[in-house]
């Protein structure tokens, strides 16, 4: 009788595997974000990656795709419906409410993390994504727009992208205006009904301003036609978006006025933004944020002014793989290997020894054991600079043999002693 053969499993479609040769990019990224959100002052919030339904239905919109169709949403063995969190905005006013962050004082906070949507997997854009965000919140001027802003572009700046990104902006106004602009535009569209597609006859009642948003090409002539937002803005909006621009303009950041920008989120309001690039092809977003005066009010907290945006990691990564703009990943600096497995023991305490006293060392120690050949083999394919080679003759003379593994420098050897200070003369970019 034959043993069944147990069926692998396998990633769910969507959610990917970090590999390790892909891991060197994404610490990349994240080590100059994480830098310059400290630069500008903002600190790191962690949040969940569970949260109560009612969250996302609040604050994103009940009729948006996201809550309509993309959300992962179950219920848990008490009955209540839960969310894996599908952006990260909504989770970070919770926690800053719940915790008395907001209570009569600004708050600068970044986030990083993964976000579900149900959505169609494609190169760069996935069921489980992962998004860099901040938000701002206490600040009612334009001058925090333009801060959150420039922080991007100054991110753009060091990964070598503002040549191949655009800055988009647009204002959506108060809700007040948006309101009466939102009658103007039914009225508009019901005139021009048979253009429509099903998508937008069904946003035609429920949220109209995301009928702008549409990439129908056969829609695209009606909406140019549309009445213009920015034509209806109330006085403080038009302002304060005035007043933005010209801090944009004074810091050197160009920009495109688009009229259609509306955002795919019910919660913004006056200013938003859109980083776009066609560098993958057609035009795509990869940055993305707004204000969202009106957010934490509607969640249950004290009216208190926001700010932010949002990037996705994926979709950032491709794009400075695609221009060749990551650095080639750095293997080890040494890899140390006992001759035989009468050295071993030696071998650990000096790789320990050395760790002590170089901390900055990548220093990968031979483990498995196998002939000297293979163990040189292993130490060539590590991508290490040098060998430590530790034998009989080594351990009786406390000396280790220095080979060098990507050139021709003469093999040589050094005393345990003067080890440390040898290594740090050789290796490059060392502290």
């Amino acid at each position: 009788m034959s043993k069944s053969v147990a069926k692998k499993i396998q990633a769910i479609r969507g959610m990917n595997d970090l590999l390790p040769s892909e891991s060197p990019r994404w610490q990349f990224f994240e080590g100059i974000v994480r830098q310059l959100m400290q630069r500008y002052g903002f600190a790191e919030i962690r949040t969940p990656i569970v949260e109560q339904t009612a969250l996302f239905a609040r604050s994103i919109g009940e009729v948006t795709d996201i809550v309509e169709k993309e959300m992962y949403t179950f219920e848990d063995r008490n009955g209540d419906s839960l969310t894996l969190r599908p952006e990260g905005t909504a989770s970070c006013v919770r926690a800053a409410m719940e915790n008395g962050l907001l209570y009569n004082q600004t708050q600068r906070l970044w986030y990083q993390g993964p976000m579900f949507r149900h959505e169609r997997p494609q190169k760069g854009r996935y069921r489980q994504f992962h998004q860099v965000g901040i938000e701002a919140y206490g600040f009612e001027g334009p001058d925090i727009d333009a801060e959150v802003i420039l922080l991007s572009a100054r991110l753009w700046k060091e990964l070598g992208l503002m040549e191949h990104v655009t800055l988009e902006l647009n204002s959506l106004g108060s809700s007040e205006a948006r309101a009466a602009y939102r009658d103007k535009l039914v009225a508009y569209f019901e005139q021009h009904r048979d253009v429509l597609d099903e998508d937008a006859k069904r946003r035609l009642t429920s949220n109209p301003l995301r009928i702008l948003d549409s990439k129908n090409p056969a829609m695209a002539e009606m909406l140019d036609g549309a009445p213009r937002l920015l034509d209806n803005l109330d006085e403080p909006s038009q302002a304060h978006f005035e007043q933005l621009k010209a801090m944009l303009d004074a810091a050197g950041i160009a920009y495109v006025i688009n009229p259609r920008l509306v955002r795919g989120l019910d919660y913004y309001s006056r200013t938003v933004f859109e980083w776009t690039t066609t560098a993958l092809g057609s035009q795509g977003t990869v940055c993305a944020g707004g204000r969202y005066d009106g957010l934490v009010e509607q969640l249950g907290g004290k009216p208190t002014p926001g700010v932010g945006f949002a990037m996705g990691v994926e979709r950032l990564i491709l794009l400075l793989e695609t221009l060749d703009l990551i650095p080639d990943e750095a293997g080890s600096d040494v890899y140390l290997l006992a001759m035989d497995d009468t050295a071993t023991v030696a071998a650990i305490t000096l790789a320990e020894q050395l760790r002590s006293e170089l901390p900055w060392l990548r220093l990968q120690l031979h483990c498995g054991g196998g002939s000297f050949k293979s163990r040189m083999k292993k130490a060539d394919k590590s991508g290490a600079a040098y060998a430590l080679l530790l034998g009989e003759d080594e351990i009786a003379e406390h000396t280790v043999t220095l080979k060098a593994l990507r050139d021709d420098q003469a093999q040589q050897r050094v005393p345990q002693a003067m080890l440390a200070h040898t290594l740090s003369e050789r290796l490059p970019n060392t502290p």
